[in-house]
């Protein structure tokens, strides 16, 4: 199974890309493939987590903050890991939708594995969907 972390913050990205996107419009085939995965996930989510509260918390803090809060993600993510415990057709259905989003395969006991991603000669490698930032600096060897 897909690690819920990664679940929850596809949740996250299509309420904020949905919160962005209202009032422009938008003509990149990219945007279009991404938000088409990510409210495949978001629609099949909703629909097993419909009376969730966490769920509409969750969203609320998205489109008015752009983030959620670490206890407002980990309250989706437990009810996530409930809804694919009792129902392994709808933990078959979410695999599938990250994968076919661009999220990670599952990895043996449902640990996330970033698929197509490679890192070589001391680089870093993040897969799925991520955010944040990153800042490196190399000292110049000579």
């Amino acid at each position: 199974m897909t690690g819920l972390e990664v679940v929850v913050g596809m949740l996250i990205g299509w309420f904020a890309r949905r919160a962005k996107h209202v009032g422009e419009q938008v003509d990149k085939k990219v945007d279009e493939a991404l938000d088409a995965g990510l409210e495949k996930v978001h629609d099949l989510v909703a629909g097993k987590l419909h009376d969730e509260p966490a769920l509409k918390v969750l969203e609320g803090e998205v489109v008015d903050n752009g983030e959620a809060s670490t206890r407002t993600q980990a309250r989706v993510r437990l009810a996530l890991e409930e809804a694919v415990d009792t129902d392994k057709a709808f933990a078959t259905q979410l695999d599938a939708a990250v994968q076919a989003a661009g999220g990670p395969t599952a990895g043996p006991q449902g640990v996330a594995i970033s698929g197509g991603v490679n890192a070589t000669g001391g680089g870093i490698a993040i897969g799925g969907v991520t955010g944040g930032s990153v800042s490196m600096t190399r000292e110049d060897p000579s």
